[in-house]
C-alpha cells in the first residue's frame, strides 16, 4: 500500500510494520476502499504521515474508518484549503445530533480526532504553510468553545431559566481567547487560555411555567463555564478536546470562574499586573452565546426581555481592555516586566533542563513573541497600528516605524516560520505538548527528514542560526546591559545622599568634593523631592524605580554649571512621571536620554517645563541622532503622513492627539536643536514654521474631510469647471492666509498663528451632500471647525493659539471672506496697517489656484501707488499710537529695554521695512516678492533703496534682537533686558529711522 522509494530506508522497517497491521484491520469494506482511494501521490503522503506521527499511524489503525473518512471527506477534502465555515461545518456534521452531555462529549473527541488526523497530514506535507495550520486550529477550537457553551447554555436555561440584567436585556456568554488561541495562532498540541466573562449581573427568569430554581447570573455562568470545561478538557476513553488553562482569569485560580464586565474593568484598572498586560495583547473574543439561540430564549420567559446582538457585547468587552493592555503613554516599565518573566522562565528552563526547548531555550519562540510584545505594549497605546494580535504582521510595522533595523522582520519572520513548523514536526509525533528538540539519532534524523533536510547537521545548523539571530535581537532589545568591570562604579554617597542616609552636613561635604557648587542648595531641593506628595504617593515597585535612577541622576549633575536649578527643573519632570514610572525606567535604562534630559533641562527651563507637562515627550530624547537632526519640510510632512496612515478621517480626537504630540516633540527637537548650537536663528524659524505649515496643512485636510463626509463638496458655477487646473485632485476652493510671523517665517517657541480663511467659490450655489448647505455656510463652518482642531484643548494641550483679529474688519468681520470681497476690502476699506500686514501675508494650506490668484492680488495691492508724505504720516502715527499704549509698562522704563517694542527695537525695523515696500514696490515690484525682513531688506539694498551699510545694520540688529528673543523665550523669561544692552544697535535703529522719517528728501539721504 505504502510506497518506500521517497522515504529513507532507515523507516522502511516502520512502514512495513504499519502495512502488516492495516491488512489485520477486521472491516474489509473499509480496508479496501482506503487502497483503492490511494492515489500514487497520496501514498507518498500517507507515507510521510505514518512515519512522521505515531499518533497518526495508531490512531488509523485503532480506528480504521477515521482513515476512510480523511481521504474522502466531502465537508473538508484533503487537498482543498479550509475556511472558517467549512471548519464550522465540519463540526457540525459531528454534533448536530448530539442530545445529552454525553453524546456531545462524544462527538466533540470524534471531531477533535478526524480533524487532527487532516491537519497533521497537510502540516507533514507542506500542504499548509505555517500560517494556514494555526489558522485552521484555532478556527476548530473556536468552533468548538462555541458549539459546547451554546449546548450547554440551552440546557441550563431549561434547568434555571434564563439570565438577564437588571435592566431586563438577556446575557450572553462571552468567551476571551488568550495567547496563541487569541491571536489564531495555535499549535498542534496547544492548550487553550480562556476567561469567562458576562455582561452584567442580575439573575434568571422562569421559561417554563412549572417551578425553576433561579439563579444569580454568576452562578449560572459559573456552572456554564464548568460545563465547557468538562466538555473540553476532561481525558476520557474518546481522548479530549483541549486542554483547558483559566489560570490567567483575575485571581488566577482563587478567582471566580466567570465574572461580569464591571468586575474585570476594576480588577484591571486597580489590580492588573504587568505580565497580564502581556498576556491581554492577543486577547479575542473566541465564542459568544449565539444570537439566533438568545433571540429564541428571549422569547420564552414569563416576564418580558430584550436581546441585544452579541457583537456589540464583544466590542464593548474589548474596548475595555484597551487602556489596561495598551498605555496612552510610551510605557518603558513594559522592558522591566519582560525581562522579570524571562528571568523566571530562565529559571525554570535551567531547573528543568530546558536549554534544547525551541520555545523557552535561548533563541526560542517565546524570545521572538518578547521582542514584538515588548514593543506593542511600550508604544502600542500610541501608535495604535501596533495593536494587532498576529505577530507577523506587527514585525514590519515594527520596521516601518524605526523599532527594529531594517529587513530584521523578514529575518524574524523566516526564524519564527522555521521554529514552529519545527514545533509542529515535534508536537505530531506523539500529539504531545512538548517543544522540546529530540535526543535520540533516530528521531533527530526523523525530524531533519521531515523539516526538508537529507542531513541531521544540516538541519541543526539552521535550526542555530535561527536562534543565534533571535537571542542577538532579543539581547539588543530586552536583555538587561552588560556591566562594564572597566567602568568606574559609582559611589555608595550617591545613594546615601538620596536615601537621606547621611546627613546633611556630611552630604553638602561629598557633593563639595565631587566639584558640585551650590551643594547646600542641592541637599535643600532633594529633600524637597523626597517629601513631595508625588514621591510619598508612589507605590513600591516605582519608589525602588526611582531610588535606582537618583543616584545616577545626581551623579550627572556634577558636569553642569548650576547643579541646584538643574535638579529644580528635572524635579518638576520627576514629580510629573511619578505616579507613571514607566518613564522613570525609560531615564533609568537609557543613559544618553539622562544626560540629554540634564543638558536641556540645565540649559532651559521651558524644555523642563514643556517634559512636564507632557512627559511622552521623554521618548524624543532616546535617539541623539535624531534629536538633533532637524527635518526639512518633506521629511516632517512624510512623517506626519505614516503617523495618521491608519487614522480614520472620522476619527477627529486621535488625529488631534497625534497633532499634538507631533508638533510638541518636534517643537522640543527645534529647542534642543537651539540650546546647544546645532541651529542658528534663522534656521530654528525655518523650523518651527514648516513644522507649523505642515500641521496647518493637515488640519484644513482633516477639517475638510469631516465637513464633506456631512454636507459633501461645495458645487461650483459652469464657467469654474472649465476653467484650467479645475481638475485638479484637490478641490477646495479655500486658502488659509499666515500673517505676522508664520507669514514671515519667523515664528518662535510659543507663537500664536495670525490667520485669514478665503474661499473663492460662488457663495450662492450649495454643497452636493444629502444635507444640503451653501458654500458660504459650509466655508464658514469648516473655518469654525479648523479654529477648534488648533484651539480645543486636550490631554496634550492646545495645538495652537489662533488669533483672526487680522481678518477684513477685524473681529466684526465674516470669519472666512470670499477672494472677492478681501480684495474689495483691501483696495477700498483696508487701513495703512493693514497693507503693512498684508506685506507678511502667504498661504500655507489650500488650493493652489486661489494660492496663485492671492499672490497676484497680493502683489497688485502692495504695488499701489501711495502718497508718500501721507504713508510717512500714517506709519509713524500708528508706530507712535502703540509707544503710547505700552508707555505705562515697567519694559518702557529708563532702565529697562523692550526688545520688541522699545525704541530701536524690532518693530521700528519691522516699521522701516513695510514702510519702504509700500512707499516704493510701485517702481520696483521685486519687493514684494518675499514676506520676511531679512530678505525684503537685502532686496531694498539690492534695488539701492536703502545704502549697504543701513542694510547690514538692520538685519544684523534684527538678528541679535531676534537672537536674544528665543533666548529668553526658552528661559521663560519676557522681551525686556537691562538698558544697558544693545545700545550701539539701538542708536544704528534710530538713526536710520530719523533719516527715513526726517523732513530730509528721503531718497536722496538714503542714495
Amino acid at each position: 500500500m505504502l510506497v518506500s522509494d521517497s522515504i529513507p530506508s532507515v523507516f522502511h522497517s516502520q512502514l512495513e510494520q504499519f502495512e502488516s497491521q492495516w491488512r489485520s484491520v477486521e472491516n474489509e469494506e473499509v480496508r479496501q476502499s482506503v487502497t483503492d482511494g490511494l492515489s500514487q501521490t497520496r501514498r507518498r503522503q500517507l507515507s510521510r504521515c505514518v512515519v512522521g506521527s505515531e499518533f497518526f499511524s495508531s490512531t488509523c489503525l485503532s480506528k480504521p474508518h477515521s482513515l476512510r473518512d480523511l481521504l474522502f471527506c466531502k465537508v473538508l477534502p484533503l487537498e482543498v484549503v479550509s475556511t472558517y465555515s467549512s471548519v464550522q461545518a465540519f463540526l457540525k456534521m459531528f454534533t448536530e445530533n448530539a442530545d445529552s452531555d454525553v453524546a456531545l462529549d462524544k462527538a466533540l473527541r470524534a471531531a477533535r480526532r478526524q480533524f487532527m488526523l487532516r491537519t497533521i497530514w497537510r502540516d507533514l506535507n507542506r500542504m499548509n504553510s505555517m500560517e494556514q495550520t494555526t489558522n485552521e486550529l484555532s478556527w476548530f477550537a473556536n468552533a468548538a468553545i462555541s458549539t459546547a457553551a451554546d449546548f450547554h447554555y440551552r440546557a441550563l436555561v431549561k434547568q434555571h431559566g434564563l439570565p438577564v440584567s437588571k435592566k431586563g436585556e438577556v446575557q450572553p456568554f462571552l468567551v476571551l481567547g488568550m495567547g496563541k488561541l487569541g491571536a489564531f495562532e495555535l499549535n498542534l498540541s496547544s492548550d487553550i487560555d480562556l476567561i469567562f466573562a458576562f455582561p452584567e449581573a442580575g439573575e434568571t427568569v422562569s421559561t417554563v411555567p412549572q417551578r425553576q430554581k433561579l439563579l444569580t447570573n454568576q452562578e449560572f455562568f459559573i456552572r456554564l463555564g464548568q460545563r465547557v470545561i468538562k466538555s473540553l478538557d476532561v481525558l476520557d476513553a474518546n481522548g479530549f478536546v483541549f486542554r483547558v488553562d483559566m489560570r490567567l482569569r483575575p485571581w488566577g485560580q482563587s478567582g471566580p470562574l466567570a465574572t461580569n464586565f464591571d468586575f474585570l474593568e476594576n480588577y484591571y484598572q486597580t489590580q492588573g499586573r504587568e505580565w497580564e498586560r502581556f498576556a491581554m495583547i492577543k486577547a479575542r473574543v473566541v465564542a459568544m452565546t449565539d444570537d439566533a439561540l438568545l433571540q429564541q430564549l428571549a422569547n420564552e420567559p414569563v416576564n418580558d426581555v430584550t436581546c441585544r446582538a452579541g457583537k456589540e457585547y464583544a466590542n464593548q468587552l474589548s474596548s475595555m481592555l484597551l487602556p489596561f493592555t495598551y498605555r496612552k503613554y510610551l510605557d518603558y516599565s513594559a522592558i522591566d516586566a519582560m525581562r522579570s518573566m524571562k528571568a523566571l522562565i530562565n529559571k525554570e528552563v535551567a531547573r528543568k533542563g530546558l536549554k534544547e526547548n525551541i520555545k523557552l531555550g535561548a533563541g526560542g519562540i517565546r524570545e521572538v513573541e518578547f521582542i514584538v510584545q515588548v514593543f506593542q505594549l511600550i508604544r502600542g497605546g500610541r501608535d495604535t497600528h501596533l495593536q494587532e494580535r498576529r505577530l507577523q504582521s506587527v514585525l514590519p510595522l515594527l520596521v516601518e516605524d524605526g523599532c527594529l533595523p531594517v529587513g530584521m522582520d523578514q529575518q524574524l519572520s523566516d526564524a519564527y516560520v522555521f521554529l514552529r513548523n519545527t514545533e509542529h514536526v515535534i508536537q505530531a509525533f506523539q500529539d504531545r505538548q512538548t517543544q522540546q528538540l529530540p535526543v535520540d539519532d533516530i528521531d533527530q534524523f526523523r525530524l531533519a527528514w521531515l523539516m526538508g533536510f537529507d542531513d541531521v547537521d544540516a538541519f541543526f545548523n539552521d535550526l542555530d542560526r535561527h536562534r543565534e539571530l533571535i537571542h542577538q535581537q532579543f539581547q539588543q532589545v530586552i536583555a538587561e546591559e552588560k556591566s562594564d568591570e572597566h567602568a568606574p562604579q559609582l559611589a555608595p554617597e550617591w545613594s546615601l545622599i538620596w536615601r537621606h542616609s547621611l546627613d546633611d552636613n556630611a552630604s553638602v561635604n561629598f557633593l563639595a568634593t565631587q566639584g558640585m557648587l551650590e551643594a547646600e542648595s542641592v541637599v535643600v531641593t532633594l529633600n524637597a523631592l523626597r517629601e513631595s506628595r508625588p514621591v510619598l504617593s508612589m507605590q513600591a515597585a516605582a519608589r525602588e524605580r526611582l531610588d535606582s535612577l537618583m543616584p545616577v541622576l545626581l551623579e550627572d549633575l556634577c558636569g553642569v554649571e548650576h547643579p541646584d536649578e538643574t535638579l529644580k527643573r528635572i524635579c518638576l519632570v520627576l514629580e510629573a512621571v511619578a505616579r507613571r514610572s514607566a518613564y522613570i525606567v525609560l531615564l533609568l535604562e537609557n543613559p544618553s536620554a539622562r544626560r540629554q534630559l540634564t543638558t536641556l533641562c540645565a540649559a532651559s527651563p521651558w524644555i523642563a517645563n514643556q517634559l512636564a507637562k507632557y512627559p511622552a515627550l521623554l521618548d524624543e530624547l532616546l535617539d541623539v541622532r535624531v534629536l538633533y537632526s532637524p527635518p526639512d519640510m518633506a521629511v516632517l510632512q512624510d512623517e506626519l503622513r505614516r503617523q495618521v496612515l491608519r487614522l480614520s478621517w472620522h476619527d477627529l480626537e486621535s488625529h488631534m492627539e497625534t497633532l499634538r504630540h507631533f508638533r510638541l516633540s518636534h517643537g522640543l527637537r527645534v529647542a534642543a536643536c537651539e540650546v546647544v548650537g546645532v541651529l542658528p536663528l534663522m534656521k530654528v524659524s525655518d523650523y518651527l514654521s514648516n513644522l507649523a505649515e505642515v500641521v496647518l496643512r493637515h488640519v484644513l485636510e482633516l477639517a475638510w474631510q469631516q465637513m464633506v463626509s456631512r454636507y459633501g463638496q461645495p458645487s461650483k458655477a459652469v464657467s469654474e469647471l472649465s476653467r484650467p487646473g479645475s481638475q485638479e485632485v484637490d478641490p477646495k476652493d479655500f486658502v488659509i492666509l499666515a500673517y505676522g510671523k508664520l507669514g514671515g517665517i519667523e515664528l518662535g517657541h510659543g507663537s500664536d498663528l495670525d490667520l485669514v480663511f478665503v474661499h473663492d467659490a460662488d457663495p450662492m450655489l450649495t454643497t452636493d451632500g444629502p444635507k444640503e448647505i451653501d458654500n458660504a455656510t459650509f466655508f464658514t463652518r469648516l473655518g469654525q471647525k479648523i479654529i477648534h482642531i488648533l484651539n480645543t484643548r486636550t490631554i496634550s494641550g492646545q495645538l495652537y493659539e489662533v488669533d483672526m483679529r487680522l481678518r477684513p474688519s477685524g473681529n466684526s468681520g465674516l470669519l472666512v471672506s470670499s477672494l472677492s470681497a478681501f480684495e474689495k476690502y483691501q483696495r477700498h476699506n483696508a487701513w495703512v496697517w493693514e497693507h503693512q500686514a498684508l506685506l507678511r501675508a502667504r498661504v500655507v494650506a489650500g488650493n493652489a489656484e486661489v494660492k496663485e490668484r492671492f499672490r497676484a492680488l497680493r502683489h497688485a495691492i502692495l504695488c499701489e501707488t501711495r502718497d508718500i508724505a501721507e504713508l510717512k504720516s500714517k506709519v509713524v502715527s500708528m508706530r507712535e499710537k502703540m509707544r503710547k499704549q505700552l508707555a505705562a509698562t515697567p519694559s518702557d522704563q529708563a532702565d529697562k529695554f523692550h526688545l520688541k517694542h522699545g525704541p530701536g527695537g524690532i518693530v521700528d525695523i519691522e516699521f522701516m521695512v513695510q514702510y519702504a515696500v509700500l512707499a516704493w514696490a510701485h517702481q520696483h515690484p521685486a519687493l514684494t516678492e518675499f514676506t520676511d525682513n531679512i530678505r525684503i531688506l537685502g532686496a531694498l539694498e539690492e534695488a539701492r533703496l536703502v545704502s549697504a551699510e543701513h542694510g547690514t545694520q538692520l538685519i544684523e540688529a534684527y538678528k541679535t534682537y531676534r537672537s536674544a528673543v528665543h533666548r529668553l523665550a526658552l528661559q521663560g523669561q519676557p522681551n525686556v533686558v537691562d538698558g544697558d544692552h544693545f545700545v550701539a544697535e539701538r542708536k544704528a535703529v534710530l538713526a536710520i529711522w530719523e533719516s527715513l522719517f526726517g523732513d530730509a528728501e528721503i531718497r536722496d539721504e538714503l542714495n
